[in-house]
Order: C-alpha cells, then structure tokens, then sequence
C-alpha cells in the first residue's frame, strides 16, 4: 500500500475516534444535564427540605393541660375551689444496666426508697379485712392477747417480705440487663422520694424531668375525674370529666422555627415564626369536696363492712341537678391508674351499671296513679298478700308474704311504708298500663340523662314500650322488676319528686374557664314536668311515713323531716332465667328537709353477704351522710 493510501486510513480512524469522543462527551453532557435537571426540578422539594432539616430548628410547643376544680366552700364560687386534677412537675427514674455494680443489693435500696411505705400500708389494709383471718379463726382464738398480736404481725411480716420478694425480683431482672443503655424504673416519682434515691448514689441509676397529671385526692372522685394515660404513643384523657373534656383540657400545640448556624446553634437574629400554644380551659364542677370525702368515706367503710361486691353513691341538688358528690366502689388511683386488676374498674358505676331496682320504683308507680287522679293517699284495697296476673302461672307475692301473709285492708301510705308488691301492683292497673309507661318515659327511663362523662348508660324498659304491654311485664314493672335503670337515673326521678315535679338534667360543670379569661357558665335546665307540683308534695308527704314508721326508719335524721324509700332488689340468673336466690342489690333514695329539700341521695351496695334487705344496709348510710350535709349546710332543725 503506497503512503498516500496508508495516511488516508489514519486520518478516517482519527476522525472516528473524534466522533466517538464527542458522542461520549455529548453523553455525558446530557446525562449532567437532566441531573441537574431532577435535582433543581424533580427533587427540588426533597432537597430543599433536606437542607431545611439541616439548617432549621422546628419544635412543637405543648400546651398546658387545663385543670378540673371541685368547689371547698358551703355555696358554689370560682373563689373557693380546690385542685382535683391537676399538673405537677415529676421526675422518671431509669437504670443504666451497664453501670449497675450490684444488681440484688440495689434492686432491695430501690425497694426500700421507692415501694416499702406504699406496700406496708396495702398490707395493713388488707390486714383489717375481716375476711382475711376468717379461715384462722378456730386457730386464732386458742391464743392468749398477747399471743394474737405476735400472730398477726407474723402475718405482716410475710405479706410483706413476698410482695417485697416480687418487686425485688423485678427490678433485679432491669438491673442486670448487659448492654441494655435504658430501663424504665420508676415514673411520676416526687420530690421528697428523688432527693432519697439520689442522695443513696446508686450507681447506673439516674432520672428525668417530666410534667405528669396529678390527682391530690388520689382515690376520691376517680369514677368522676378518670385519668390522662397512653391511646397509642399519644397521651390523651381518658373516662369521666378526663376523657370527655378532653379536647377543651388539652388546648392547641404551638411551634417554633428559626435557622441555625454551622455549628448548629440557634441565630436567634434570622427572622423566626413563633406560634403560641393554646393552653386548655379549666372546668370548675359543682362536687362539694366535704360533701364528696363524707361520702365515698361511709360508703367504702360500709362496702367493706358487709362484704359488698360494689356500691355507689349520689347526691344531688333536686332544684338545679347539680351533683355535689358522686361516687361508687370499688374505685382506683388515677395517679397510677395502670395499677389494677380488672379494666372494668374504669367505668362509673353510678351512671354505667344497669340493675333492677325493686321496690324504690313504688314511688314512680305511686306518682302516676296519684297525679292520673287514679288513687289518693287514702285509697285502699284488700291485699291477701299475693295475687294472680295474666301471662304468669304462679301468684306474685309481697316480700313478707312468708311471716306476714296478708295485710288485709291498706291504703297507698301503708303501700310504700310495708313496700307492698300487690299495692303496686294495684296502683298499675288503677292506672292503666299505658299511661303508667308514659310516666316511666317522663321520668327519663331507658335514655340517658346526658351528663358530661362517657360511659353513660341508658336501662331498659323495652318492655313498656311495645304497642300492646303484657300484664305480667307491667305487673312487675310497678315494683321495679323486669327494667333496668342506672343509679343516675333513678335519682334524677327521684330530685323531680323533691322539687315539685320538674324534671331537671344533672351536670357536674358549672364553670368553663377559657384560658382568655371567658366564663362559660352552665345554667340549671329543666327537661319537662313530670307530675303536678300536689303530686310531689303528697308524695313526698307519704314517703316521710315510710322513713317515720316504715322499712326505712333507720334513714331517719334526728331533728329534721326526711323523705325516703327502700329496695331490696333480686338479681337475674341469666343462667335459669329466673331471680338468684343468694345475690341481692341494696338501695336507698330519700331527700330533706322534705319541706325544702337541700338535696336527694342514693345509696347502693351490690350484694353485701351480712343483710338480707336494704333497711338495714344502706339505710344507715344514709342517715350519717344526711346529719352531715344537714349541719354544713346549718340548716335550722324543725322537729
């Protein structure tokens, strides 16, 4: 090949590879290009918040939960109040398991700084049960005084040291977590026990500042207040006031942005958007603290007393529906509401617990045939101490049928004074089966009452309410059988019977407290008249007679006219389908001065084992909590 053609095949590879080159570098170019492109384009707002993350401090701003006051003074006043919910600045205790030395040796100083006052007076409380040496009695009662007190502080001892030697164990288990950098040990700790912990120098064992929800009066008015506790990984309140408030208690977070420097400090020169938080409103209730401490006091003495499976108690104002205390048993610690058996315990059973209330439901029947003009006080009938009713095969008997048979000629005070199932029973069908249902209704059975908690419930009087009623369901629907009501709802009856026939909705708010200062107050509502205003007064008259003289004389106040009436109420096997021989339920309503009413309670105990009938049970319950309202309120005696 000459030179000439040699030179011309070099030149055409050079140009090929310049093509080549160029196609890379165009390649290239282009890929460059539409990178640049996807960064400043696409991922323009991945990035920009990239840098934003980097540069920009954002935090959320918390508000301050409101808080929910009771009233601690005679009248109700924004100015004489008293914390029952709360915020309080706690600390959390944690472990560092690597710094730990001595597990079992410091898991025992945690228990004694942290556990042992608490777990010796649970101990001490259980001790008191009279249930508790029930089994030892025969053992017991060979031993001389001395020999008894040395026995049962044996007994001490060893609850003791086996709760001990579980909580012990427990944190022993956290301490000697190798290469675990955290463990829980202690939330919501004051004070008064931090300094202790911290002044032991425990080694591995350290703390942090955390704002918690605090309840003063720790078990009292729990069912009432509920608690703040976790829903997920958010706090929110949960039951009572606390759950169904909780919006306006938890107010609105705020936030704060503003960019910080390389070295990651705030330039607190840049501009910075600033957003303040709403803090929440504050409810100021209508519960009288003295009111309420009396209260729960007598009815968990005397649940203990007679080994009740529950209880509750309610008192009210019968002209506005206000409650001053409210509360049921048995209750918990909303401080450290996790620290329960059963769930169940949540709910209030003063407005959640549907039961047959028995023979309080006489004064409703006994209030519809008197305002139908049907029967007066002076009424009477023959009763033979039973009685035979359509669509039921065996006579429905009076409670003393038993020892007392018949009572012959009675009148409608002797109805209510010997709690008379056939007098009831006579009352419905002077009435009318249909009307006596619609005055169940305008009493507000089988609806809620609408008062601010959650977990009302609302009875059952389906059975009044089909097109054509049975006689036997009406039958015993006049003695407080085959319905059910809540133990709200049976003294909201009971308050229209008190104050003159007006039907009042019971609330617990009576301020809202804004955090601008604005006032919401609530205003006493009347729902409707139930009865006429003569029909509450000879009502009310004839139930002074059964208090008087009647079943419940032990309800009586020295002094002062009281209103009331008992039920000792059965309770259905929902395994027969009949009434429990062995399982009873217990209640009390009644009101004074009946004249002037300055409040109506109820009193409830669910099957206590040592009295068949509620004269006896919760009768006296009463009479204490109604000498003690009585002379707060100083009212004048009048008999």
């Amino acid at each position: 090949m000459s030179f000439r053609g040699k030179n011309k095949n070099r030149r055409s590879d050079n140009i090929n590879r310049l093509h080549f080159l160029m196609a890379v570098i165009f390649l290239i170019f282009g890929w460059v290009i539409l990178r640049l492109m996807g960064l400043q384009v696409r991922d323009h707002d991945l990035y920009v918040a990239m840098a934003s993350d980097q540069h920009n401090i954002y935090n959320e701003l918390e508000p301050e939960r409101g808080k929910i006051f009771i009233q601690d003074g005679q009248r109700f006043s924004s100015d004489s109040i008293y914390p029952a919910a709360t915020n309080k600045d706690f600390a959390l205790i944690y472990a560092k398991p690597n710094d730990v030395t001595d597990p079992q040796e410091e898991a025992e100083k945690l228990f004694d700084l942290l556990d042992r006052p608490r777990v010796e007076a649970e101990v001490d409380e259980l001790l008191e049960n009279d249930d508790y040496f029930k089994d030892m009695e025969s053992e017991i009662n060979t031993l001389d005084r001395k020999q008894k007190e040395d026995f049962k502080n044996v007994k001490r001892e060893l609850e003791i040291k086996t709760k001990q030697e579980n909580i012990v164990d427990n944190y022993k288990t956290k301490l000697s977590k190798k290469n675990d950098p955290y463990e829980p040990i202690a939330q919501k700790v004051d004070k008064d026990v931090l300094d202790k912990v911290m002044a032991a120098g425990l080694a591995g064992i350290d703390y942090i500042a955390e704002e918690g929800r605090y309840y003063p009066d720790n078990n009292i008015g729990a069912h009432i207040i509920g608690f703040v506790g976790f829903s997920g990984d958010d706090k929110r309140g949960q039951y009572g006031l606390e759950g169904f408030f909780d919006e306006e208690l938890t107010g609105l977070p705020g936030s704060i942005s503003t960019e910080r420097s390389a070295g990651g400090e705030p330039i607190i020169i840049n501009d910075r958007t600033y957003n303040k938080p709403k803090d929440g409103s504050d409810l100021i209730l209508t519960i009288n603290r003295s009111i309420q401490f009396e209260a729960c006091s007598k009815l968990n003495e005397a649940a203990v007393k007679h080994g009740a499976d529950g209880g509750s108690i309610i008192v009210m104002e019968p002209n506005t529906g206000a409650i001053l205390a409210m509360c049921s048993w048995p209750d918990y610690d909303p401080n450290n509401y996790s620290k329960v058996d059963d769930i169940n315990v949540y709910n209030n059973p003063a407005i959640f617990s549907e039961y047959e209330p028995g023979s309080i439901f006489k004064v409703i029947t006994m209030a519809a045939g008197i305002d139908q003009g049907k029967v007066t006080p002076d009424t009477t009938y023959n009763d033979k101490g039973s009685i035979m009713v359509e669509g039921w095969p065996k006579p429905i008997k009076n409670s003393d049928f038993d020892t007392a048979g018949g009572h012959g000629i009675a009148d409608m005070v002797e109805v209510l004074e010997k709690s008379l199932n056939t007098g009831a029973i006579f009352v419905l069908q002077k009435t009318g089966a249909k009307e006596f249902a619609d005055y169940v209704e305008n009493f507000g059975f089988g609806e809620k009452t609408g008062i601010e908690m959650e977990t009302e419930g609302v009875g059952n009087i389906s059975s009044l309410l089909r097109s054509t009623i049975r006689p036997v369901e009406a039958a015993t629907a006049s003695f407080g059988q085959g319905i059910t009501v809540t133990p709200l709802q049976m003294i909201t009856a009971y308050a229209a019977i008190a104050n003159g026939g007006i039907l009042m909705k019971p609330y617990l708010v009576g301020e809202i407290i804004t955090p601008d200062g604005s006032v919401q107050v609530t205003q006493p509502r009347e729902i409707r008249r139930v009865i006429s205003e003569r029909t509450s007064l000879l009502i009310s008259g004839m139930m002074v007679k059964v208090v008087d003289g009647g079943h419940a004389i032990r309800a009586a106040v020295d002094g002062y006219y009281v209103a009331g009436k008992t039920g000792t109420a059965q309770v259905a096997d929902k395994e027969t389908g009949g009434y429990s021989p062995d399982i009873t339920i217990h209640t009390f309503v009644g009101f004074a001065p009946v004249d002037d009413p300055k409040f109506v309670m109820l009193v409830k105990l669910d099957n206590p084992k040592d009295m068949a009938f509620a004269a006896d049970s919760v009768t006296p319950i009463f009479s204490e909590v109604a000498e003690f309202i009585l002379n707060y309120y100083q009212v004048p005696k009048e008999r």
